[in-house]
């Protein structure tokens, strides 16, 4: 086991119309929501400029696969938003499964009092932050990163 990788991560939610973004401290004790970026040819340089904030370690993208675990229209969208972010961020980008980060999203607020309506502005800001502490508390159980990188992982020699 190799252990917990100290370092700040951004969690990111690819959505269709908006991109919910949170961001975890280094020693990944809690994440927390950000911003929710409007969905546009502007997007990645927003969460770029987010992420020049923090010496970030890696970005994890939600990768919205369907309850069968197969890929979907929203899939190949986050995909390649995720591909589009590594190359011209210069930092690691990880794809998580997030089957249920939106579902457990719009629970969280519904339990905390919050209408759909009025949760449409930070959803995705939450959605982010429930990937991103999966994917941190999945790292601490198993002493492996979450998902898997773009191109995939390449084990040393």
């Amino acid at each position: 086991m190799s252990g917990f990788r100290r370092g700040v991560r951004i969690g990111i939610d690819v959505g269709r119309a908006r991109v919910g973004v949170a961001r975890c401290d280094p020693d990944g004790m809690l994440a927390v929501p950000v911003e929710t970026v409007p969905r546009g040819e502007n997007s990645i340089t927003r969460i770029l400029e987010i992420a020049g904030d923090y010496d970030v370690l890696e970005f994890v993208v939600g990768l919205p696969v369907n309850m069968q675990g197969a890929d979907t229209a929203s899939t190949t969208d986050a995909r390649e938003f995720a591909e589009t972010l590594q190359q011209r961020g210069g930092v690691s980008v990880r794809l998580v499964d997030e089957r249920l980060s939106t579902v457990t999203a719009h629970a969280a607020l519904r339990s905390s009092g919050r209408t759909q309506k009025n949760s449409r502005s930070i959803v995705d800001q939450i959605a982010a932050v429930v990937l991103l502490q999966q994917a941190i508390d999945t790292e601490k159980s198993t002493g492996n990163p979450a998902g898997a990188t773009i191109p995939p992982d390449e084990e040393p020699a």
